[in-house]
């Protein structure tokens, strides 16, 4: 079966991304972004795609029933070609919902039949609208067709893909050390070789980088990705700043590498200060840094964002930006396997997001991002109070998490999985994190969910272990 050639090139201009609103990619005044910074990259050195992309994910092709879904908008089309369910059978009327602030939402009838419905693969058109308007203001990006954004379901399914995409047996791919567990879940069972670069409280030490990369050139090996969680890391819960990613940015770009910036916790940055006075709650605003993604001038950059810290993590809504050739690759991985991301999820969120408007997003950021710096504090006084003697740590600028190095402690494994565990109070050993699987001194802690109380009394529990261990 031929699909027509000028409805395929048709489909795929629609399925890039709806135009944007005027009124999406202007921010309000009150929104604020990343601040340019100046620094020189060649903006001609872009990368040759061919050379990254492995060869299973370049004989993708675009589905032709796929490809029919943006063309039934077109006024005066009718289809006979897709094998869409009729939405008359389905037993939903209506779709309403409350926020916690009190609003009352409705999704319209069409909104609703949309999101009941097989839909574009890169997303809901209204939520694109928005997400493109988002990642203007936020990173300080001209609108272009150079990068495209894509919906998926939670933006671990985003970066699963990218790997999929990029990485396969044979190749060397540099990660934080320590790395994120899930992303270390996707990349451990391909058997490629995983370089992990040493982090310090500001996330991966450029130094390292470089080394690392000269090391490997030294070997007759080229690496060619790099994964990176640069805000609030999980596990170590480092930031880096903008002066770090500059250079982790340089790097990159002298070494050709496309750069999978993980950053699930920028929108719960806070910052070093203690939580703020009630009289200066009202005008504190979330520190914003650049990104990876807002340096980029040459397209080798893509950046993982999920909804799940900052709405609902039950929603399972992320969004991968990057270079638009990149992104199509990912689009038609979906094509072959979930579609699309939930509709219905989509909707709710587009409905809440366009209901606020940036304004209201950055709102409720500040919110969310107070009320982390608020448990940050909280748990990290009781850290003080019954840990200062057997570990030590960093505070953490963003994010849930604090990274405990316990003092003449050389491998955490057993104390964490067995005795910690029989003591009633859960943490996670270094080791799970650790892309070499090696024995590590850490201890990840997270202070995202348990009472004031609760933390009392599970840090009590452990440094009452670790007075056992010391004796």
């Amino acid at each position: 079966y031929s699909y027509p050639k000028k409805m395929r090139q048709a489909a795929s201009l629609l399925l890039r991304r709806p135009k944007p609103s005027a009124s999406s990619l202007h921010a309000p005044v009150a929104v604020r972004c990343c601040a340019k910074r100046s620094f020189s990259t060649d903006a001609k050195n872009v990368p040759n795609y061919s050379e990254f992309i492995k060869p299973h994910s370049l004989r993708r092709e675009a589905s032709p029933i796929r490809a029919l879904m943006p063309l039934l908008k077109l006024p005066g089309m009718v289809s006979l070609g897709g094998g869409l369910p009729n939405p008359d059978l389905f037993p939903f009327a209506s779709l309403d919902f409350e926020t916690n602030t009190g609003d009352k939402l409705s999704l319209t009838k069409g909104e609703l039949m949309d999101a009941l419905q097989y839909s574009n693969t890169n997303g809901l058109p209204p939520l694109l609208d928005f997400l493109y308007g988002l990642q203007v203001s936020e990173h300080n990006k001209q609108k272009s067709d150079d990068w495209s954004i894509c919906v998926t379901t939670g933006s671990q399914e985003a970066l699963a893909k990218a790997i999929d995409m990029l990485i396969g047996p044979e190749d060397h791919v540099l990660v934080d050390d320590p790395a994120y567990a899930g992303t270390l879940a996707i990349l451990k069972p391909i058997g490629c070789n995983l370089i992990g670069i040493k982090c310090d409280s500001e996330g991966m030490i450029p130094e390292e980088l470089e080394k690392a990369m000269q090391n490997a050139k030294a070997k007759g090996v080229r690496p060619r990705v790099m994964y990176t969680v640069p805000t609030g890391q999980n596990p170590s819960g480092c930031t880096a700043s903008d002066a770090r990613k500059e250079q982790i940015y340089k790097i990159a770009c002298a070494h050709d590498l496309i750069v999978l910036e993980d950053d699930p916790y920028r929108f719960l940055e806070y910052g070093l200060d203690p939580y703020p006075k009630d009289e200066d709650i009202e005008s504190w605003k979330r520190p914003v840094s650049s990104s990876l993604f807002s340096m980029d001038n040459q397209g080798r950059v893509i950046r993982f964002d999920s909804f799940s810290k900052i709405l609902s993590s039950g929603l399972r809504l992320g969004f991968a930006t990057g270079p638009t050739a990149l992104i199509e690759r990912i689009n038609l991985h979906t094509q072959a396997s979930n579609l699309h991301t939930s509709g219905v999820s989509q909707a709710l969120c587009s409905k809440l997001l366009h209901n606020w408007g940036m304004e209201g997003w950055e709102a409720h950021a500040n919110k969310v991002a107070l009320y982390y710096m608020k448990r940050r504090d909280i748990f990290e006084k009781l850290a003080r109070k019954y840990l200062s003697e057997y570990a030590e740590w960093s505070t953490p600028s963003a994010g849930m998490f604090v990274w405990f190095k316990l003092n003449g402690i050389s491998d955490t494994q057993d104390l964490i999985q067995n005795k910690a565990k029989d003591a009633n109070v859960l943490l996670l050993p270094g080791q799970a994190f650790s892309p070499s699987n090696s024995k590590s001194e850490y201890v990840r802690a997270a202070f995202s969910t348990a009472s004031p109380e609760d933390m009392e009394k599970a840090l009590s529990r452990f440094a009452g272990l670790l007075a056992k261990e010391k004796s």
